[in-house]
């Protein structure tokens, strides 16, 4: 599971009764990526009462400098880990050899919250198109032109989008979301936290298991 760069913590307002189970993750989050079957599982066998809201975590600040050699070992081999742990996810690993990467994933954090601004129902559409695009195509999202490349597929605006991706809101509303994530108890991405009544309340996951996380919401 991937830590987020430290951000100061902020006071959560209650928001409502409903429950609500956030999920706070990153698009570049390769933990995240090995979690997509099983999230879709639990998202089918979630009751009408548990509302999912995504929370964009923020792993790396934005950065131009190319991320040094030792770093791309070790992502890379972060990959070969997970290939091994969660049977079944895939990465194309030409993205070493094609791509000059970055040590920056605030920019698709950004993309998912100008795609969100712009129709809402795209919100899960363009996380997938982000992991799809690094993970699968050899594509690197820490691109503005990636991420705009990506946004057209999906049918946005793509104008519209490349004004929203570094506006002065989005960054806004995406150091919002970070310090959001802290302060309702994430511990690194992908992290569960259901909201209730209660309070909130960190959930436990498993990789391989959707059932791991459904009994502890009581289905």
């Amino acid at each position: 599971m991937e830590k987020p760069v430290h951000q100061p913590r902020q006071q959560v307002t209650q928001q409502g009764s409903k429950s609500i189970l956030y999920y706070v993750h990153d698009p570049m989050c390769s933990w995240c990526w090995a979690f997509v079957p099983v999230w879709n599982t639990i998202k089918q066998n979630l009751p009408d009462h548990i509302e999912v809201r995504y929370v964009l975590g923020g792993l790396a600040p934005d950065s131009n400098e190319p991320m040094p050699s030792a770093m791309q070992a070790a992502i890379s081999g972060y990959w070969k880990t997970i290939i091994q742990r969660v049977p079944g996810t895939t990465f194309n690993f030409d993205f070493w050899e094609k791509c000059e990467p970055r040590r920056s994933t605030y920019p698709s954090c950004r993309a998912v919250i100008a795609a969100r601004n712009q129709d809402a129902s795209k919100e899960e559409s363009m996380i997938n198109a982000i992991q799809q695009g690094y993970y699968l195509r050899a594509m690197n999202p820490s691109n503005d032109s990636t991420l705009i490349e990506l946004a057209s597929e999906l049918g946005l605006n793509p104008e519209q989008f490349e004004e929203d991706l570094n506006s002065a809101e989005t960054q806004r509303t995406l150091m919002e979301e970070i310090n959001m994530g802290q302060a309702i108890g994430a511990q690194g991405f992908p992290s569960l936290i259901l909201k209730n009544e209660s309070g909130y309340r960190f959930i436990a996951l498993d990789y391989n298991d959707a059932n791991v996380t459904l009994a502890q919401l009581g289905l």
